[in-house]
């Protein structure tokens, strides 16, 4: 079979980002600028799409449509979390082999990663002749490989401007405030809650992140420590931070269940978004400590940090478009099946590359925070990951202070 010469699908899986349709667009205008593909099919919430023969024919969309949703948070497609059997497989193959698709794109995260890597194993198993490939997104960050990933600039540029608003609200009203910030088990969200810092005495004051396992009596000493020097503490805190007494290197939250089950989805994950629980609970825990006179406060950012339409990062934006036209290029090239890796220039100014990567590299593992973005301490970040992450989120709103209150 000549891949030259063929139909294609694509389909979005996972949490969704502020600039996942950006992707998803790259691919449209890729495709039908290629002259290659006959026809792009998206699948409606991903494999589940497929197995369903639910589709949308993507060339007939209009060009003005498309930019509009482009610039529009969530997964346009709809998403979902799955991973497929080999008899489902089989099955996605037979809805393609009826409408001559020879070519796979998903967007997602490791999850996703690992689900291409899957269908591309089966279809090579099983003498399908499918290019797949990966397009990467996810807030976390966490995919192996790459620089950096799409959805993550717009994402942290949500928490740093959450956490300078939050920053300001504590210094009117002073007292201890804790936000749980997404990352199950990388700290790179997390840790952009410090890149809208000016002041020295700005918050947040203390950052937990998952590659750091703490205590709970650790955190409320370090807590009260702020609290005694300023008047005033805010804490960030990741949603997968592990609780240094554990055995088992288990989250806060795992613990705090107390042995009872907590939900997972078909990749084995545990769910931690979407409660409230690790906020609520590390609240009282400083509490009882500090007195009840203290005021203290815990939000939890949840599933806000994804999708905001208000804070996208024309950086991210721009690259997660060029992600998707990049996934086309490489497929169309005759690679085989593989996956789309930012890659940064050396030198001064920002620049990164695209470079095709093996799925194996991406798929189900993730990275931390390299330890030079981390303090010694373990509760802050280091002027290496403000270099690191600042070009990605874009610029910040401005803010100031009275001259006769700094």
């Amino acid at each position: 079979m000549d891949l030259a010469k063929g139909n294609a699908i694509i389909g979005q899986s996972g949490g969704p980002t502020a600039v996942i349709n950006q992707s998803l667009v790259g691919v449209i205008e890729a495709a039908k600028a290629s002259g290659k593909i006959g026809q792009l099919f998206g699948a409606r919430h991903g494999v589940k799409g497929i197995l369903g023969e639910d589709f949308v024919h993507l060339f007939d969309e209009p060009v003005d449509v498309l930019e509009q949703v482009a610039m529009t948070p969530s997964s346009a497609l709809g998403s979902v979390r799955k991973k497929p059997t080999r008899d489902e497989c089989l099955a996605m193959f037979e809805v393609m082999k009826k409408r001559d698709i020879h070519y796979f794109f998903y967007i997602g995260g490791n999850d996703s990663a690992e689900t291409t890597h899957i269908i591309q194993q089966v279809a090579q198993d099983s003498g399908y002749d499918l290019a797949c490939w990966h397009v990467p997104k996810t807030v976390d960050n966490d995919l192996r490989v790459t620089d950096h990933c799409p959805g993550y600039g717009s994402a942290a540029r949500f928490v740093a401007s959450a956490f300078m608003g939050d920053n300001l609200d504590n210094r009117s009203l002073p007292g201890i405030k804790i936000n749980v910030v997404m990352g199950r088990h990388a700290g790179f969200l997390t840790a952009a809650s410090a890149l809208g810092r000016k002041y020295p005495d700005d918050g947040p004051h203390l950052i937990y992140m998952p590659e750091r396992p703490i205590t709970r009596d650790q955190m409320v000493e370090e807590i009260a420590a702020v609290y005694k020097r300023l008047g005033r503490c805010v804490v960030a805190v990741s949603e997968g931070i592990v609780d240094a007494n554990s055995k088992d290197h288990l989250t806060f939250t795992e613990v705090i269940a107390k042995g009872n089950e907590l939900a997972r989805d078909t990749h084995g994950n545990v769910q931690l978004s979407g409660s409230g629980a690790l906020g609520d609970w590390l609240m009282d825990q400083v509490k009882q400590a500090l007195g009840g006179s203290i005021r203290v406060r815990a939000d939890t950012f949840g599933y806000l940090q994804r999708s905001f339409p208000g804070v996208i990062s024309p950086t991210d934006a721009a690259e997660a478009r060029m992600c998707g036209k990049k996934a086309v290029e490489f497929a169309l090239s005759g690679m085989g099946s593989g996956s789309v890796a930012m890659i940064r220039k050396p030198g001064p100014d920002y620049a990164i590359e695209y470079k095709p990567t093996e799925l194996q590299n991406v798929a189900k593992e993730t990275r931390g925070m390299p330890d030079e973005y981390i303090c010694e301490k373990g509760n802050d970040i280091t002027k290496a990951f403000i270099d690191y992450a600042s070009p990605l989120i874009g610029e910040l709103p401005p803010y100031g202070r009275l001259k006769g209150m700094i």
